[in-house]
């Protein structure tokens, strides 16, 4: 097993309308992480997608007048274009759409890989809710009605597949409970536990072609059912590394590697920490390593969703305060594992103090003293032994890894911040401006240079555009610290982020 190797996974969304800010979030906190293991020089794959199997995207096209086949189409574009590096920047290898012929086959690879006696057929009568694709139980419910969803449950009744979940309680407490299997934050961790603990019932991963409209995969050998459409969906996750052909990249992300990496919404938990890994076990497969967990984005402290009508467009935000500044909002805003609050006035807020006043006038005022006081074309030449202690604060990277390897993105963030007030403090203090010419002066602002670079090589995994065009101020490439000879260039340009 590689302890190098990284296969970090978002949830796949339902296209059943378009995306809001609170899938940006998981995207971002994905590609942190995934930018922060290739900075480490880690080997990393990672994988967005989109789930377009659900009896909610087969209404959401009915009652927009358009073919099913249509509609997840353009709407997995919207998506899929979220990753532009003009809109969240999102530097995932692979993007996997549930209806490809690669998924197709795997999920029912899948099935037909899962031991004969956990998948047996039942006839069924119970509540369930469209928005969660899933049957509830009537204790799930407030006052009749899906706590996530705020809807009635439909009756149904059919004969569907079963998958026996109940036989591998035993197992999953084991997992969970040892660590196997690592749920962060520690409170959902001990939600699932609790779940399990209670008693796991059987499952439906089926439903009759008619209730699904003829939408979906077919269930292996059975041309009357079509698979439920979160058996179909979790299998994504190979699926999109060729699991139907045993191909090189499942060998490598999955079977040889024992960082398997999902990072979910804290409202689908259950599925990815106790169903999923129960199917792998059934089909002979490694179970995730890690499982992350993510708050709700809040609007007036009501969660963000499409079924609300309150979800703000991420294609709205970046256009109006460019992709960096969203991102940066985002991850230092909203706790990495719980709900966070999003506004336009927080954001204007945020990016006047923080990046503006903060990190900007940081750049353009060491970046203005470095030409104006040394020159535009310069060798560094700063010795470990001059290093000051603000040079030795700001390069003490504990926190920061920490926070990073823990899923506390927003701690990792703020730390970076903490630097940055060391620097201005130590200019402020210093005052280069108002000495003479020579090697002290010069000294204070090679400190600064060299400070300031260290906090841009910080910053890649979070605000990648920004960190590049500090190191390109500079005229040098990204790099955790100057060695001796390397020539600088400084072209201070425009600001990083002009006054509102």
């Amino acid at each position: 097993m590689q302890n190098n190797r990284f296969y970090i996974t978002t949830a796949i969304p339902y296209v059943n309308a378009q995306p809001h800010i609170g899938f940006a979030l998981e995207l971002v906190q994905a590609d942190a992480l995934a930018r922060y293991h290739r900075m480490l020089g880690d080997d990393v794959r990672f994988l967005n997608g989109s789930d377009e199997n659900a009896l909610k995207n087969v209404q959401a096209a009915e009652k927009a007048g358009v073919s099913v086949q249509d509609f997840v189409d353009e709407h997995a574009q919207r998506f899929q274009g979220l990753s532009d590096p003009q809109v969240l920047n999102i530097s995932n290898d692979d993007f996997i759409r549930t209806t490809e012929e690669r998924h197709v086959r795997g999920a029912q690879k899948l099935w037909s890989a899962c031991k004969p006696e956990d998948i047996y057929t039942k006839t069924y009568d119970g509540l369930y809710c469209v928005g969660c694709e899933e049957f509830k139980a009537p204790k799930e419910l407030v006052d009749g009605l899906c706590p996530e969803h705020k809807t009635a449950p439909e009756r149904v009744a059919e004969e569907n597949y079963f998958f026996k979940l109940s036989n591998y309680q035993s197992k999953l407490l084991e997992l969970i409970e040892s660590g196997a299997i690592t749920i962060t934050p520690s409170t959902r961790k001990n939600e699932v536990l609790s779940f399990i603990r209670e008693g796991l019932e059987d499952f439906s991963i089926s439903r009759s072609v008619a209730r699904a409209k003829g939408w979906g995969i077919d269930v292996p050998g059975d041309p009357n059912q079509k698979m439920y459409v979160w058996f179909d969906a979790l299998t994504n996750y190979i699926t999109a590394l060729g699991y139907a052909d045993d191909a090189e990249l499942f060998q490598r992300y999955w079977l040889e590697n024992n960082q398997r990496i999902h990072l979910v919404g804290k409202g689908i938990t259950r599925f990815h920490a106790i169903y999923w890994p129960a199917m792998l076990l059934s089909a002979g497969l490694p179970v995730p390593s890690t499982i992350l967990v993510h708050g709700y984005v809040t609007v007036d402290g009501e969660k963000i969703s499409k079924s609300s009508g309150n979800g703000i467009d991420p294609y709205t935000a970046v256009a109006q305060y460019r992709t960096d500044v969203v991102r940066y909002f985002l991850l230092r805003e909203i706790p990495s594992g719980e709900d966070g609050d999003f506004s336009f006035e927080k954001l204007k807020t945020r990016y006047t103090g923080d990046l503006a006043n903060g990190l900007g006038n940081l750049v353009q005022r060491t970046a203005v003293l470095a030409q104006t006081k040394i020159s535009t074309s310069f060798t560094w030449d700063l010795e470990s032994s001059e290093r000051s202690a603000q040079w030795q604060l700001v390069h003490a990277d504990e926190e920061y890894h920490a926070a990073m390897n823990d899923f506390r993105l927003h701690d990792a963030i703020a730390d970076v911040w903490k630097k940055i007030a060391t620097v201005n403090q130590y200019i402020n203090d210093e005052k280069p401006w108002a000495l003479e010419s020579g090697g002290q002066q010069r000294g204070i602002l090679l400190h600064m240079i060299g400070m300031v670079l260290h906090i841009a090589w910080l910053l890649q995994p979070s605000m990648p555009e920004t960190a590049q065009k500090i190191f390109a101020s500079f005229g040098v490439a990204p790099t955790k610290e100057l060695t001796s000879g390397t020539v600088l260039r400084i072209e201070k340009g425009e600001g990083l982020f002009p006054r509102l």
